[in-house]
């Protein structure tokens, strides 16, 4: 692995997560010489242990007024899909009361409208990125399944319309087509929406230690530091957290959850919350080919390299908490009544097979791609549980604006809409 420290930098991207790497690449691509910069490995994080999906069809921001009535009832289980530990509710009700806000119809379909737009050529980016790193067996590109357990033909018709409004390329598959398309599936799963323009990565964590190979061997330079301080300016000053100086033309900060303390030393209050994600890796003798979401039980399995991973839940509880890994745990039985193959296989409730990760949220469920007060300084963080899904369009956003080339969703994504 390549260290250096320099005086001088022409581009520096501090973090080097999925989004962080993403963008390291693209700059290097427009011809920058690019230092990446982060206390950790590359691909750890949330980068590591994702659900692996690339959800194109997740064009609904998490902001949904179909939640308030079951609402209490969520937050008071603590294993339910979505919680809060009770240390944490005045600390969190700044950001729900933002959250609350962003239900309002017309929010919602300002921050629809955003999230399908980039939705909408993510697939497209993520091709076009990998396939320029000789990379293209990281990208699965068969489509995921949301299956239904309980609801009638009337419910699963009405959510097929509702992605289909948005442009999301479906098919309704009947419990028939379904096991066709996915022997092996419970008998209680009864009808299933094929979302076809998504796929799956079989090992996220390898798919960035690639990137990250990839930059190192275009010539990019990796510093295994975070930063302390930021002195904006001409040109940027940076002080890292191993006493060295460091001095950017350019500077973009996707730092995930850590980029909001690094925010305010620039004077912006971003409402970044962690939205806490678990998984949990079992193993059983047959896969299913693609990637499951469960309607019913708010959670997804993705097969990948020697494994199956369960993940999902949402959990407010700091970024600094300890795990809970029940959380984790209890996805299992959520597992084996949707594939029961799992049943067949060693239980893999030990820790070696858990995790939990801090997505990096904001109220609307929309990521800051962003241009600053400061010339040459930019923001590109907050992507939440699409950072996998957004990072390569993320990236090209970012460099178009680098360019001088504002998107029509320029403004919707600025950091100044907070």
């Amino acid at each position: 692995m390549q260290n250096k420290t320099s005086d001088v930098s022409e581009f520096v991207v501090a973090g080097a997560g999925i989004v962080g790497l993403c963008t390291a690449i693209r700059a290097q691509r427009a011809g920058y010489q690019v230092t990446l910069i982060d206390p950790n490995s590359p691909g750890t994080g949330c980068s590591k242990g994702n659900a692996g999906h690339f959800a194109t069809e997740q064009v609904f921001p998490l902001a949904d007024p179909a939640l308030l009535p079951a609402l209490p009832g969520m937050l008071l289980n603590p294993l339910g899909p979505l919680s809060i530990r009770p240390r944490y509710w005045l600390r969190a009700l700044p950001w729900f009361a933002r959250f609350l806000l962003q239900m309002r119809a017309s929010r919602r379909q300002h921050n629809t409208r955003v999230l399908s737009a980039l939705c909408q050529d993510a697939m497209n980016s993520w091709q076009a990125l990998l396939a320029g790193c000789n990379l293209l067996h990281h990208l699965q590109r068969a489509g995921n399944l949301l299956v239904f357990e309980r609801a009638d033909s009337a419910t699963v018709a009405r959510q097929a319309r509702q992605y289909q409004s948005q442009g999301v390329d479906l098919a309704v598959l009947n419990r028939a087509e379904l096991r066709s398309l996915c022997p092996g599936i419970a008998d209680s799963v009864t009808a299933a929406i094929w979302f076809k323009n998504t796929g799956h990565c079989t090992d996220p964590f390898a798919l960035s230690r690639a990137l990250f190979q990839q930059f190192l061997a275009a010539g990019g330079h990796w510093l295994e530091t975070g930063v302390s301080r930021i002195a904006p300016g001409t040109p940027h000053r940076l002080t890292l957290q191993n006493g060295a100086v460091l001095n950017a033309d350019q500077l973009v900060l996707s730092a995930g959850i850590h980029s909001q303390g690094l925010c305010e030393q620039l004077g912006y209050r971003v409402p970044l919350e962690a939205e806490r994600g678990y998984h949990l890796n079992t193993r059983p003798t047959t896969m299913p080919p693609i990637a499951i979401a469960s309607y019913d039980r708010k959670f997804i399995m993705t097969p990948m390299d020697r494994k199956l991973r369960l993940a999902g839940t949402v959990e407010f509880a700091g970024a600094d908490a300890a795990p809970d890994y029940r959380r984790a745990d209890q996805l299992y039985q959520h597992g084996v009544a949707l594939w029961p193959a799992l049943a067949q296989a060693p239980d893999p409730r030990v820790r070696e097979n858990q995790w939990m990760g801090n997505r990096p949220s904001l109220p609307d469920s929309l990521p800051v791609i962003s241009g600053s007060r400061w010339p040459g300084l930019w923001f590109n963080f907050g992507h939440q549980h699409l950072g996998l899904t957004l990072a390569a369009i993320s990236a090209e956003h970012l460099m178009a604006l680098i360019r001088g080339n504002e998107s029509p969703l320029a403004r919707a994504l600025s950091i100044d809409r907070f």
